[in-house]
């Protein structure tokens, strides 16, 4: 299982939401691409989520996005805010190899599909949820739609995975929602990114054993649970 490490961006700045409750907060790092520059070379792909783009329903933060790329190299995973096609191509001009989308899964999924047959390997689907139902505009809105029924619409599209998030866990170092996402993997055949609530190793060995292929990983890393090299080795 590879591991993701995460850079989710607000004012500038690197920080970890709570339940993606925007008001509870906490920053961490002021320099997100000097992050990115000491993650290089270590991890094939890094997980940037621009909360304030989410938030707006457009991305807001590219020139921040821009300079990640830049430190990073290739392998810059990017979403928030993504919703239209020129939200797409421009995510895609500031450097980023995938584009995550989720809100459009459930409100245009017919523009989600023709995005990923145009570019194949590149659109993440991001199905965050609820209680099992989906949230959306930066897990603000929560619908009726079902989580695996979003994912089972996404058919034999080329997506480059289909990314999870258990919002009730996601910032609580709490222990991912297992049963969900191997759920998931089992209706699908693009590859389930799992994200939200890892809090130790065995969290993620949990995971590996389960034949998860990636791994997102955020507050367990900056409070210091463990290494960017822990938590490899613990996916393998």
């Amino acid at each position: 299982m590879r591991i993701l490490p995460a850079i989710d961006l607000l004012d500038g700045k690197a920080v970890r939401l709570r339940q993606g409750r925007y008001e509870d907060v906490t920053v961490f790092d002021a320099d997100p691409p000097g992050r990115a520059r000491r993650w290089r070379g270590k991890v094939p792909v890094v997980h940037v989520v621009d909360l304030a783009g989410a938030r707006a329903g457009h991305p807001t933060q590219l020139e921040l996005v821009r300079a990640i790329v830049a430190a990073f190299g290739p392998g810059v995973q990017v979403g928030g805010g993504v919703r239209t096609r020129a939200d797409f191509a421009a995510v895609r001009a500031a450097g980023a190899t995938r584009v995550v989308l989720g809100s459009a899964a459930v409100r245009d999924p017919s523009m989600v599909l023709d995005l990923a047959r145009e570019h194949p390997g590149v659109l993440v689907v991001a199905v965050d949820a609820r209680d099992g139902y989906v949230s959306v505009d930066g897990w603000t809105q929560d619908t009726r739609a079902r989580a695996v029924d979003v994912v089972r619409a996404l058919g034999d599209a080329p997506l480059a995975g289909v990314l999870y998030t258990d919002v009730a866990r996601d910032g609580t170092r709490e222990g991912p929602n297992l049963e969900t996402t191997a759920e998931l993997a089992a209706a699908v055949a693009v590859p389930i990114i799992a994200s939200g609530g890892v809090g130790t190793l065995d969290h993620l060995r949990e995971l590996a054993a389960r034949g998860i292929p990636e791994c997102i990983v955020g507050r367990a890393l900056y409070e210091g649970a463990f290494t960017l090299e822990e938590a490899i080795d613990a996916g393998r």
